[in-house]
């Protein structure tokens, strides 16, 4: 297998991982205002996440990363011409870290609405824009003969580019919902557990929908496989949370995103990024790629690093694996 194909994969196993750890994050805050009733309620949410939603973040740093090293041409056209949408999901990050940080330096509820807010937001506009950005990588947008983005916002914001977006949107706040029933006891495990549940009837909707427009566009013969495997676990994980079985449904939602980021990144290859002007624009993991000396040498920082860092990661989520309530939380002073 070549080098840039190796490399490829690694990145769709990067995206996989980030949206499987951080779509939770991103459910539990834009299901904040919904699910805590009060302080008390709020900070039990903000702790299920607390101890590693920073180390979720890592996911993403280490995949822009990987394609600005593998790929430094599909790098530069993806950022050059998603400029705003890929800004206004860095601004929403910034703040929602900053809330994180400052939501308990003052024991003000003005203060603390203030930065429940902010947290909210800032998990709800990636979850959007995400969604949009991934569609578009798919569809394709329009290029010039220099790999250069000549299309603008509104190019971005297309029928299908925007279901995207309500895609990841719905699937994060089903994902975190039930990571909320699944690390959380008392009266909140019982609320979330049936908000799962509602929120799964559209989610599967909206996201069959989706896929299945991913298919019949872009897709080839092998997705097939991915997506029905996706709708399939889809389906399992309502079914599993309706039935109080948390853990399998919060394993079933994983496997929702696994195979349908799959589906994507399938759907993509060999291209990185699709011209709509003629398909010679196109970026492919050939024409994008970097040399193969740079592309060997990250081949064995990856084989050395990437064990430790999961392991890692593992490690910290077997430290923090028990439920949580309010009973939990000390009374501020």
């Amino acid at each position: 297998m070549e080098l840039t194909t190796v490399w490829f994969l690694l990145i769709a196993v990067l995206w996989i991982g980030y949206f499987f750890l951080e779509g939770f994050d991103f459910g539990v805050g834009m299901l904040l205002p919904i699910l805590g009733r009060d302080d008390a309620e709020r900070r039990v949410l903000i702790n299920t996440i607390g101890p590693v939603w920073d180390g979720n973040e890592v996911w993403l740093l280490v995949a822009g990363g990987a394609t600005f090293a593998a790929f430094p041409e599909w790098y530069a056209t993806l950022f050059s011409g998603f400029y705003l949408p890929l800004l206004l999901v860095l601004v929403a990050l910034i703040v929602r870290g900053v809330a994180f940080e400052y939501r308990g330096k003052r024991d003000s509820a003005a203060w603390k609405r203030g930065w429940d807010l902010c947290l909210t937001v800032g998990s709800f506009v990636p979850a959007l824009l995400w969604g949009v950005a991934f569609a578009n990588i798919v569809r394709g947008v329009p290029l010039d003969s220099g790999h250069e983005y000549t299309g603008n916002l509104f190019t971005l914001l297309n029928p299908y580019g925007l279901l995207g977006g309500v895609t990841t949107l719905l699937l994060f706040a089903f994902h975190g919902a039930v990571f909320l029933s699944l690390k959380t006891h008392g009266e909140i495990r019982h609320r979330a557990r049936a908000l799962a549940v509602r929120i799964a009837v559209p989610t599967i909707v909206v996201a069959a929908v989706f896929l299945l427009w991913t298919q019949l566009a872009h897709g080839k013969p092998v997705t097939w496989v991915t997506v029905l495997l996706a709708a399939v676990a889809l389906i399992s994980a309502a079914v599993l949370a309706r039935r109080g079985r948390e853990g399998w449904a919060f394993l079933a939602t994983g496997a929702t995103i696994l195979l349908a980021v799959a589906s994507l990144f399938t759907a993509l290859f060999p291209d990185v990024m699709p011209s709509t002007t003629t398909a010679a624009n196109s970026l492919t993991t050939t024409n994008a790629s970097s040399t193969p000396y740079t592309l060997t040498i990250m081949t064995w920082v990856a084989g050395i690093v990437t064990p430790v860092v999961l392991c890692y990661q593992a490690w910290s989520y077997w430290v923090f694996r028990k439920r949580i309530g309010t009973s939990d939380i000390p009374v501020a002073h």
